[in-house]
């Protein structure tokens, strides 16, 4: 049988074959950055300083997204870079880290944004377990839901913050698309929708209209939502197309999320034993938790030093101190700079002496995403 295959114009074989050549060039790059990287890792190894520096990373891939001449666009650079860094730190150690399982999660999609794909996953089946994994040492960094753009704060991760020792190093945020997965790809006979409460809440609408009928049954994440239905077919999850890939599923429904631009965002957590504080990048947030006195003004006096030396507060979230008095509140607030800048610094330390429990939760650069 003849080929039926037309041969390549010449211009086009010619522009393959110089693109082979900058591969072959970049590859060259590439082992040259990872040979310097080894060396430097070898360096740290001798002082004691640790391997990943979120700073210097969004240091690194800020200078590249600004001197970038194009036509590679600027939002290619960050994840680009994030995976040669990835790659060149697993030359040493993979980064151990924890976050919220089985595979397929939003979590782990958010893990694997921030870090690059060449680290130790470690999978956990609650918000708690990230928790206890990073502050035993079974992993080096922990990734936690704390806020989406539709439902507000993940209550359980605000909690461990105040009561575990760890603290938080950085921070990434997700575009959230949730579908509706099955393993036959109809709505019939659907007997419960499986997901994470949280994914339940952002599906509301849709369920509520199309799905009227079917329970919602909460489970620990969604993508466990995802491994159940692919064991019963009378169950369907609400999750990921990754998750969907996961476990053989039919994407029945795609974007059933009741805001289009549903996000969530993540933060790092690691044991201040076993990372120091990430110092300041130039485009950084401080996050803290306070109490107050309940006497009348005393949350706006609390606010008041943050004003008298321009610092910016970006969020402001209130939570139950579940104490004796019932009316007592911690608050979570996120500022904008690190304490490495006076005018930080002095807000804080007025702050501080301004409230009945005052505790840093950590300074760390921005999403650089």
């Amino acid at each position: 049988m003849a080929d039926s295959v037309s041969p390549l114009l010449p211009e086009l074989q010619a522009l393959r074959d110089r693109i082979d050549a900058v591969d072959k060039e970049l590859l060259a790059l590439l082992n040259r950055r990872a040979a310097l990287a080894l060396e430097v890792g070898a360096l740290k190894k001798q002082e004691g300083s640790v391997v990943f520096r979120p700073e210097r990373e969004a240091q690194v891939i800020d200078g590249l997204k600004a001197t970038n001449p194009g036509p590679l666009g600027a939002a290619s650079v960050a994840p680009i870079w994030r995976e040669i860094m990835s790659a060149c730190r697993a030359l040493e150690t993979p980064t151990r880290v924890a976050y919220l399982g089985p595979a397929g999660t939003f979590s782990e999609l958010a893990a694997l944004g921030y870090f690059g794909s060449s680290i130790a996953r470690v999978p956990c089946a609650s918000i708690d377990e990230v928790f206890r994994a990073t502050s035993a040492g079974a992993a080096d960094f922990g990734v936690v839901p704390v806020e989406n753009s539709t439902e507000g704060v993940v209550a359980r991760s605000l909690d461990l913050l105040l009561t575990t020792p760890l603290f938080l190093i950085g921070e990434t945020s997700l575009f959230v698309r949730h579908n509706l997965l099955r393993r036959d790809n109809s709505l019939d006979g659907i007997r419960a929708v499986c997901a994470h409460p949280q994914a339940l809440a952002q599906c509301h609408g849709w369920l509520s209209y199309h799905l009227p009928d079917v329970e919602r049954r909460p489970v620990a994440s969604n993508a466990e939502g995802a491994r159940l239905a692919a064991q019963d077919p009378a169950l369907a999850a609400v999750a990921s197309e990754r998750a969907g890939s996961e476990y053989g599923l039919h994407v029945v429904a795609p974007a059933i999320q009741d805001d289009p631009h549903n996000r969530t965002r993540f933060t790092i957590v690691t044991h201040p034993d076993r990372h120091p504080a990430p110092k300041a990048s130039g485009h950084d947030c401080t996050s803290l938790v306070v109490s107050v006195v309940n006497r009348p003004g005393a949350v706006h006096d609390m606010l008041v030093p943050l004003k008298e030396h321009g610092v910016s507060m970006t969020r402001f979230e209130s939570r139950p101190a579940r104490s004796a008095d019932q009316w007592e509140y911690y608050f979570y607030i996120d500022l904008q700079g690190h304490p490495d800048q006076p005018q930080v610094a002095a807000a804080l330390g007025e702050l501080r002496a301004a409230c009945a429990f005052f505790k840093l939760l950590g300074s760390y650069p921005l999403d650089v995403h």
